[in-house]
């Protein structure tokens, strides 16, 4: 069969659901009520709890000031380039992820693939969020709970800064001496040396005649543990022995987890016609909580010396390939690419909004509050390391550990500590609200634009019931073993996916498709082709460094582990099943599309396939009727209503 055949065959397969009488039945699909929505959304998405818990630390680690240089090279070679291409994409085709990838049929899998690391996400970042909340409902008090021991979900082993405790230290040979004293330093990792335990004495008696003492009550403890680690371990999590023993559900967590999924809920109900709004608070927020902090930090004894080991440049690392693999993967994972959440917020754009501008703008925005936030947090972090007479490095952690035992032990030792914990907990749940919005709207966006006769009506239905399908899926991390879950979850479920998704995203829009297809489809939007670099990092730049990236991710994998926890053997080949569940649908779509694409032989149906289908990009009432382009300097007129575009017109002014 000849390829139009196929190709007409195809098309009515495509489109059997949305005929002429079906489409005037679907109602309008949204827009921001204002251009400022979306970038403020932008922002939002993409500054999230990790510009806190995560840059500063790799920026200590990796040479100070010295490792912006890959950072700031990525950014522009890796993250820009395909932050610019899906926010081209999704205004252009003014689709969420499996709707726009009508501009490649035969890889529409990819778009099920991003709404499922979406989905995942969804499930363990809410987590997040409702530790949040709990820290933040407790911090309304004349004291903030983990600030001292003595309470009930305290250990013996407990020791607040600046308490000293009377100990004997048994040798490995079962001698011992006692009268030691036991002084708590911040975070040192050990109070013994190699080999040796620590005995915590009780109760003793002292026979004066034979000057012997006698141990009535004593309690073993391999290291003193702090105030603030006890409550997150105990109070907080209930933390089991192991991921094999999951334990109940901690219901002071349950009731904290509702709220998040009750606040995600009434936030996006509506659509972006609610969220377009909330975002205004929960983008700008942050920021201001941020000043505040970095204000009270800059007080304190000690501040200086911690911005300058977080500032002061080691050239030296430079050399290690390494600090470069970081820089990239952590400016690709700032920003969001692949996972779906660019190509919803653009599709609400109006078509000739200057993404352009917007690209540059909203990763720019991001990359300055990742190192605005560094200040932040060592600024306390020097103080803390006066304070116990340590080195910065030794008392600075990465993760749930920075936001949930390193500053809080900090906030406890701060006159108004309540205060200050108020305000550290709002700024993170603010920054945590925004990613999680246009997380949960691409997941609903995508079913609502892939079946708008039956959903587009029933939003805010719709939007509940997949609310209460991620909160049941979320139970499991708010057992007494659901740190790790989530640790399990967060380790393998989205780390490769997300960068092969993106890899191939970029190498079909640039092969495929077409980069200079892509920039035509630029210039009907914003009146200009983008630069010829933006095409030459689609092309090869970019996809480069994906490679890069999935390379080291692969050579520098270790085994999942939480602290001293080492998970069980069996959890490693689950943990790569379930890191492959997302690029599943990519050749099981394929091989369901090939099938099922109408007559013709198998290369005739990949082929057709391979082209955007009929109703790829903007809707005649969206695209509008004339556009001036600028094109090496000359301004043309293109009349874009009769599907003109500068391609078109250029052959056919080189014919003429």
């Amino acid at each position: 069969m000849a390829v139009a055949q196929v190709a007409t065959a195809s098309a009515d397969f495509e489109n059997k659901s949305t005929t002429s009488s079906d489409a005037d039945s679907v109602p309008t699909r949204e827009k921001w009520s204002r251009r400022f929505d979306f970038i403020m959304s932008g922002i939002g998405y993409a500054v999230g709890v990790g510009n806190i818990w995560r840059f500063p630390y790799l920026c200590m680690r990796n040479g100070g000031g010295a490792f912006l240089i890959p950072y700031f090279f990525f950014l522009f070679t890796c993250a820009i380039p395909l932050y610019f291409m899906e926010l081209a994409i999704g205004q252009y085709s003014a689709s969420s992820p499996m709707t726009a990838w009508r501009i490649c049929p035969l890889f529409k899998g990819l778009g099920y693939a991003m709404i499922l690391v979406s989905g995942i996400l969804c499930i363990y970042y809410n987590v997040i969020l409702t530790w949040v909340l709990f820290y933040l409902a407790m911090s309304f008090g004349t004291e903030v709970p983990w600030g001292g021991c003595g309470n009930w979900w305290n250990t013996e082993c407990c020791l607040a800064a600046g308490e000293s405790r009377n100990a004997t230290l048994l040798g490995p040979s079962g001698t011992n001496s006692t009268g030691n004293m036991l002084n708590y330093l911040p975070f040192s990792q050990s109070n013994t040396s190699s080999g040796q335990g620590l005995v915590m004495v009780t109760n003793v008696t002292v026979d004066l005649a034979s000057n012997i003492s006698y141990i009535e009550d004593s309690i073993f403890c391999n290291k003193s543990t702090s105030p603030t680690e006890e409550y997150w371990q105990s109070a907080v999590l209930g933390m089991s022995s192991g991921i094999d023993n999951l334990g109940t559900v901690k219901w002071e967590l349950l009731i904290c987890l509702i709220l998040a999924w009750a606040l995600t809920f009434v936030c996006l109900c509506k659509g972006v016609k609610s969220s377009g709004l909330i975002v205004y608070v929960t983008a700008t927020t942050p920021y201001i909580f941020l000043t505040i902090l970095l204000i009270r930090g800059a007080t304190l004894e000690g501040s200086l010396e911690g911005v300058k080991y977080y500032l002061t440049p080691d050239f030296s690392k430079l050399a290690e390939f390494r600090v470069w693999c970081e820089a990239c993967l952590q400016v690709f994972y700032s920003l969001g690419p692949a996972w779906g959440g660019l190509i919803t917020m653009a599709s609400y754009n109006e078509f000739n909004n200057n993404i352009m501008r917007d690209s540059l703008l909203i990763p720019m925005i991001n990359c300055g509050t990742s190192f605005y936030g560094g200040f932040v947090i060592f600024s306390v972090m020097g103080y803390m390391a006066k304070v116990a007479g340590l080195r910065v490095d030794e008392v600075v952690k990465q993760g749930p550990g920075l936001a949930f035992v390193v500053y809080p032990e900090a906030i406890a030792q701060l006159p108004i500590s309540p205060l200050w914990a108020i305000l550290f907990f709002l700024m993170l749940l603010t920054l945590g609200l925004d990613s999680q919005f246009v997380t949960l709207e691409t997941l609903t966006s995508s079913f609502i634009d892939e079946f708008p006769r039956i959903l587009r009506k029933r939003r805010t239905l719709f939007t509940l019931a997949v609310c209460v399908v991620e909160f049941l899926l979320g139970l499991a991390c708010i057992t007494n073993g659901g740190i790790y879950v989530f640790q399990f979850m967060d380790w393998y479920c989205a780390a490769v996916a997300v960068v092969i998704i993106a890899l191939l995203e970029c190498l079909i829009v640039a092969y495929v498709y077409g980069a200079d297809r892509l920039s035509d489809d630029v210039a009907s939007m914003v009146g200009r082709k983008p630069f010829i670099l933006w095409r030459i990092c689609w092309r090869f730049v970019t996809p480069g460094l994906l490679m890069m990236i999935l390379g080291f991710s692969l050579f520098s994998y270790k085994p999942p582990s939480y602290g001293d926890y080492r998970f069980p053997d069996w959890i490693e080949p689950l943990g790569w099943f379930i890191a492959t569940i997302p690029l599943i649908p990519i050749p099981v779509v394929m091989v369901w599309r090939i099938a099922f694409a109408a007559q013709g032989n198998i290369w005739q149906r990949i082929r057709f396939l391979l082209k955007p289908s009929a109703d790829w990009g903007p809707s005649p009432s969206e695209k509008p009727a004339s556009r001036k382009i600028e094109t090496n300097g000359v301004t043309v007129a293109y009349d874009l209503a009769n599907g003109d575009t500068p391609k078109d017109m250029q052959e056919e002014n080189h014919q003429v």
